[in-house]
């Protein structure tokens, strides 16, 4: 018997459990609806994926930047999201001198501090693993969390270790048009506690409590310079969405926390010595893969401040 496509008259009844990620095409949009895409003058550009992650070649990140070299550079960051940087023999204060072209650092309480406490230094080995393999958009429990960041490794580990980025517009992109209207103008409930809670002193997160209570950000905020939508709840620091029972709440966070796992946003940087990369941290989630035990990994990161999301 020959069925048409639309006659599922005949078919048992199966399905699986909703509030899934289903298959298909998907809509993958680098730029913002109308813009055109153009060449960078002044660097090599040498895309990793369809819509996110490109390796820059010709730029010394150790050497003051042109306005002119900074404005390409913006461009090709807003474009890609995360720009990766390969042999850049940089000390800590020419990563800060670099980071500082985007705006004032901030510093991270709850991260050990490298030279300066503008560097987080994330020193992982056998006795300290790395808790940061989980999808998560930086510091979001901040009212202006940061813009971006610019994170180099110290240490590599022979095998393993690398760290993954989302791009979260495509991931609202892509959004059924049902789930995008019922998201629409929601706020979600931002803390810090859940991103630290199981790997921190008690005592060291409770001194904190009043300088950072939770916040609310949009459940979609607009990016401030290309104006995509942006899917902005995270699995780290997003707690609860504003006015909707805890059951709702949770249920409609899992399936919008699930978005950044589509490989089709996703790009995945394997590093190297020297290695650099720089993200837009209002447009992406990431996610530092933790396979690399018994041997060390040593990162060190810098931040810069962000505006309030809108």
């Amino acid at each position: 018997m020959t069925l048409e496509l639309s006659d599922r008259s005949a078919l048992r009844e199966a399905r699986v459990p909703a509030g899934g990620i289903l298959e298909g095409p998907r809509v993958l949009n680098r730029l913002p609806e109308g813009v055109e895409p153009r060449p960078y003058e002044l660097f090599g550009v040498r895309p990793l994926g369809r819509v996110i992650g490109a390796e820059i070649d010709g730029v010394d990140l150790g050497e003051p930047l042109t306005p002119e070299l900074r404005e390409e550079l913006n461009r090709a960051l807003l474009e890609w999201k995360v720009l990766f940087f390969r042999d850049q023999d940089i000390t800590p204060a020419q990563q800060r001198a670099f980071a500082r072209n985007w705006g004032p650092l901030e510093t991270n309480p709850f991260i050990p501090a490298g030279d300066t406490d503008e560097v987080t230094r994330f020193e992982r080995s056998a006795s300290m693993p790395g808790f940061e393999n989980i999808w998560h958009t930086d510091v979001t429990f901040r009212p202006n969390p940061a813009l971006g960041s610019v994170l180099r490794l110290v240490t590599v580990p022979p095998v393993g270790g690398d760290t993954m980025w989302a791009d979260m517009a495509a991931a609202y992109d892509n959004l059924p048009e049902d789930v995008k209207a019922r998201i629409d103008g929601l706020k979600a409930v931002h803390d810090y506690l859940p991103g630290f809670d199981r790997f921190s002193d008690p005592e060291v997160l409770a001194r904190w409590q009043e300088q950072f209570p939770p916040v609310e950000h949009p459940v979609v905020r607009r990016h401030p310079e290309t104006g995509r939508r942006t899917l902005f709840v995270n699995q780290s620091f997003t707690t609860h969405i504003v006015g909707m029972d805890r059951d709702e709440s949770d249920r409609l966070l899992h399936y919008l926390f699930t978005q950044a796992h589509v490989p089709e946003y996703q790009v995945r940087f394997r590093w190297t010595e020297n290695a650099v990369a720089f993200w837009d941290n209002r447009a992406t989630q990431h996610y530092a893969v933790n396979d690399y035990a018994p041997h060390p990994r040593v990162a060190e990161r810098v931040a810069i401040a962000g505006d309030r999301p809108f």
